[in-house]
């Protein structure tokens, strides 16, 4: 493999920190599980218009291929390679009152949190019966449900129309992955070996092997941020008696995509103000100050409609779950109050 012909118009943290003589460093080893430089950064290559450009393909990769990783992960989550990621699941240390009980503005609550099964490559070097084991393990898993997590299990593969009309409207099922994921090796053998899970009430919902082994997803209409936090964390909980996910006191959940190491959490609300919208650069100062980020309601790279909004936290490492959901919280409080403001 020879270093490659990066353009300089490339503006990607993988063009930034593919230095030739970290090319050079690391060109040559491989993980344990045949991880490679070359099938990291592929994505990157083949994408130049990527914000990040590499993917690990294993829990290895994070610490063989480390003067690429770290200052890609030192750059996007201001976390430096001595530091240590902290775990703090108690929603007793949430504090988060409906901030919108009419729900004149909030439309509804999601939250998720990415996993993957410790001693298991990753998506983009799993091979495909390992792919499969992995899927046994965590439908097993997910069969054990009880109350009001209790629900079915539904492979992709061999799905019949109904099912998925069904989850198509329900917004629930994912599609093969774009261009970025192609690249990283995250759409072999699709759709094998993927899956959905979802409750009776349809307020929780997991990805079986998408870009993370588990999407754990818990969501409901309307504003009531800590109900979702809570059902989230009863299932995480559950799960981690079935499964052992893969977690590092330095980098926290291991995921494919470094942006989502440690606590690996999205917390969002889809957000209506139509008036605090005419006014971009204000609504952009109040998300900055509690570290969120706006996108348009079909996620990243997406507009709003009809002055809705997807309001997540940015932060991931370095933070605990409870301070991404507070994050959250706290801005959308302040969003709100600004909204009203102007209405008047």
């Amino acid at each position: 493999m020879n270093y490659p012909d990066l353009p300089k118009e490339c503006t990607s943290l993988l063009c930034k920190y593919l230095t030739p003589e970290v090319f050079e460093m690391l060109k040559e080893k491989k993980t344990a599980f045949g991880f490679t430089l070359e099938k990291a950064i592929n994505s990157g290559v083949e994408n130049i218009d990527s914000g990040i450009g590499v993917y690990a393909g294993d829990e290895e990769s994070y610490e063989l291929f480390s003067p690429l990783f770290d200052p890609i992960i030192q750059e996007y989550h201001g976390f430096s390679k001595v530091d240590s990621h902290k775990s703090n699941l108690d929603s007793n240390d949430l504090h988060a009152s409906d901030p919108d009980p009419e729900e004149k503005y909030i439309v509804s609550t999601r939250i998720r949190v990415g996993r993957n099964l410790k001693d298991f490559p990753l998506g983009p070097a799993i091979a495909q019966q390992s792919r499969l084991i992995a899927e046994k393990m965590i439908s097993g898993a997910l069969a054990s449900l009880k109350g009001e997590l209790k629900g079915e299990y539904y492979p992709l593969l061999g799905m019949s129309e109904s099912v998925q009309k069904q989850l198509i409207e329900d917004h629930f099922l994912f599609k093969e992955g774009d261009r970025f994921l192609e690249s990283a090796g995250l759409n072999r053998n699709w759709p094998e070996g993927r899956g959905i899970y979802h409750n009776e009430d349809k307020t929780f919902l997991v990805w079986v092997n998408e870009e993370d082994q588990l999407r754990i997803i818990s969501m409901q209409p309307g504003g009531d941020i800590k109900a979702v936090f809570v059902r989230l964390v009863s299932a995480v909980q559950t799960l981690e008696k079935a499964l052992h996910f893969a977690y590092s006191e330095h980098l926290g959940y291991i995921t494919s995509c470094p942006t989502n190491l440690g606590t690996a959490m999205r917390a969002s609300v889809h957000i209506k103000v139509p008036n605090l919208a005419k006014d971009m650069e204000k609504f952009k100062a109040i998300t900055d100050k509690y570290h969120l980020q706006i996108r348009g309601i079909h996620g990243e790279h997406s507009e709003s409609e009809g002055g809705v909004y997807d309001i997540s936290n940015r932060r991931r490492l370095g933070i605990t779950e409870v301070q991404a959901v507070q994050d959250m919280y706290d801005g959308v409080v302040a969003i709100i109050e600004a909204e009203k403001i102007l209405a008047k």
